[in-house]
């Protein structure tokens, strides 16, 4: 135990140390700097900088224990996520880059040519990547609570420390070299583990091959099949066809992550640290390699995870294993409350089924299972350290970016654009860390003291950046015509009823016992679960914008033209590069 403690110090305070190096060595000394990394980061470093950005502690903790416990259900943020990436590479940040602005709420005041849209912008900003940031903060709480053997609570307030040094010092320069290592750390960490428990479990040592192959057993049958075998015996779905709420929800489901993605603000942002357009279309594609390498691992770590984890507590059919006897990773996740096992008939024994009167594993958090899964397959213990480190630097370099985008839509958008246009580049720097630092508390108190959707929370801020941002974005670049003040009606009424719908059974700002809509159930519009609502939110902005520019008229000529300038190759665009 000592020896994996000593591992684990290693590791993650060896990475750190490398982060704060870079950090320092990087840290910014201009707004451009702070920004976009004075734009001068070549494709391939920006291809990497967007895996680790986009790869939060969803991805890299979160997924593959949806994916264990869902099952083909799960498969919805592997093809919403990804997809997404694709949508943003190709209609967006190309014809974003080549326009030349920091930030998105900026591009929007350009192309609506209105204050309003850029405020109406940076709150919907604002409300997605906070929502956002709970998911990574408590990726960070539980990451640090394990490995480092401290309460929840301290592991938070030490991850906060962690990215308000680097973040705050470096800005989009620091953040951007940082994002580099936590790539580098973050892939080995997860395809290693991923690599020995395919090799163990199907003989076979490239994972994605493994999850299709037959048990080294020698049984002949396949790792899918057993899995299946295992799972229904204990009355669970049917792990290869278990879908979420039905065909359309799933549709809605992916659609909403994939269009939100595509209207994340923290990504969009990286595609200006490099010099060209052309750079933008290469480190879109160098992107796409590096997040596919970790995407499509993750199938296997879920479904290996899972067998791993039926096979410990029932090592042969109606044998249940003795709780007295229950291996060390048992009891380590025990200790932080995130694995909790009941003796409700009293035999010593523990009894894992999909039955709530009868099941003793009263909580498996999800979360755990990238975590604890090189520990239940008795992998070496650098080997579990070393996917501590690739778990820290997940929700890590994913706050980073968050926390940026915030900053920069605040001191950038609101303060200089809006409220002092006059002010000085050395005190917007100056207020871009002040708020930043102010984000770094105001999301580490949310992850202190998470709000009762938390479980949803990531799903949800994709919902929420699907239905106001993404097609804002769209129409601005494909809709010469749309007007300013459709573009904002269209953004309030898609994020509106986005928050209804996911809100209306919680009751009115969460007071218990009150509710709008009569208090009707989460799914009851077309069985549309509220996670995925942002897909139709995104149907509302589109239509209620387009409905309004008949009625107030199209944009003005000078508009049109600088849409034509930055979709056209060739032509510079109306708006000065930086």
């Amino acid at each position: 135990m000592e020896e994996l403690q000593l591992y684990t110090y290693i590791a993650v305070f060896g990475t750190f140390a490398l982060y704060f190096g870079i950090a320092w060595w990087a840290r910014a000394g201009s707004t451009s700097d702070f920004y976009v990394a004075g734009g001068g980061i070549t494709p391939l470093q920006n291809g990497m900088a967007i895996g680790a950005d986009w790869m939060s502690a969803a991805s890299f903790i979160s997924m593959a224990g949806l994916i264990a416990f869902l099952g083909y259900g799960g498969s919805v943020f592997l093809m919403g996520w990804t997809g997404g990436y694709v949508l943003l590479a190709m209609l967006l940040a190309p014809y974003m880059r080549k326009h030349g602005k920091f930030t998105v709420p900026e591009f929007i005041f350009d192309r609506y040519y209105s204050k309003t849209a850029r405020i109406v912008a940076v709150v919907c900003l604002i409300i997605a990547s906070l929502t956002y940031i709970i998911g990574q903060m408590k990726g960070v709480g539980v990451a640090f609570s394990r490995f480092l053997e401290i309460d929840y609570d301290n592991g938070l307030y030490f991850g906060m420390a962690v990215v308000w040094f680097y973040a705050v010092l470096g800005g989009m320069k620091g953040i951007t070299y940082t994002q580099i290592a936590q790539y580098v750390v973050m892939i080995f960490a997860y395809t290693i583990p991923a690599v020995f428990i395919s090799l163990q479990l199907t003989g076979n040592p490239i994972p994605q091959l493994g999850l299709g192959s037959t048990l080294a057993d020698g049984s002949g049958v396949y790792l899918l099949d057993k899995l299946d075998m295992v799972v229904t015996e204990l009355g669970f779905k049917e792990y290869t066809t278990a879908n979420l709420g039905g065909t359309l929800n799933m549709f809605a489901y992916t659609m909403s992550l994939m269009i939100g993605t595509a209207g994340l603000p923290h990504v969009i942002m990286r595609f200006f640290t490099v010099p060209s357009v052309q750079a933008a279309r290469q480190s879109a594609g160098y992107a796409l390699v590096f997040i596919g390498l970790l995407y499509t691992v993750a199938p296997a770590v879920g479904a290996m995870a899972r067998l791993n984890l039926m096979n410990t507590i029932e090592p042969a059919a109606g044998q249940n294993l003795e709780y007295a006897e229950r291996p060390q990773w048992f009891k380590d996740w025990e200790k932080t409350g995130l694995l909790k096992f009941e003796d409700k008939n009293g035999d010593g024994k523990i009894q894992y089924t999909a039955d709530k009167v009868t099941n003793e594993m009263v909580k498996v958090d999800r979360d755990i299972m990238v975590l604890a899964n090189p520990a239940i397959a008795n992998l070496p213990n650098w080997v579990i350290a070393l996917v501590a480190a690739g778990g820290l630097a997940a929700a890590l370099s994913t706050a980073a970016g968050l926390l940026l985008a915030i900053s920069s839509s605040i001191s950038h958008d609101l303060m200089k654009g809006v409220l002092t246009p006059d002010m000085s580049e050395k005190n917007e720097l100056f207020a871009g860390r002040v708020v930043m630092t102010i984000a770094i508390f105001v999301s580490g108190y949310l992850g202190l003291n998470p709000p009762g959707f938390a479980a949803g929370t990531v799903a949800l801020a994709f919902g929420l950046a699907a239905s106001s941002i993404f097609p804002a974005l769209m129409m601005g670049i494909f809709s010469k015509k749309m007007s300013g003040t459709a573009a904002v009606w269209g953004m309030v009424s898609g994020i509106g009823i986005t928050m209804l719908y996911v809100f209306q059974h919680k009751g009115i700002m969460f007071i218990p016992g009150t509710s709008f809509l009569g208090g009707m159930e989460p799914n009851w519009f077309m069985g549309i679960s509220p996670n995925a609502f942002g897909a139709v939110g995104a149907l509302v902005n589109f239509a209620v914008a387009f409905a309004l520019v008949k009625v107030t008229g199209p944009a003005p000529a000078h508009i049109q033209d600088m849409v034509d300038n930055m979709r056209l190759p060739g032509k510079t665009s109306a708006a000065h590069d930086h």
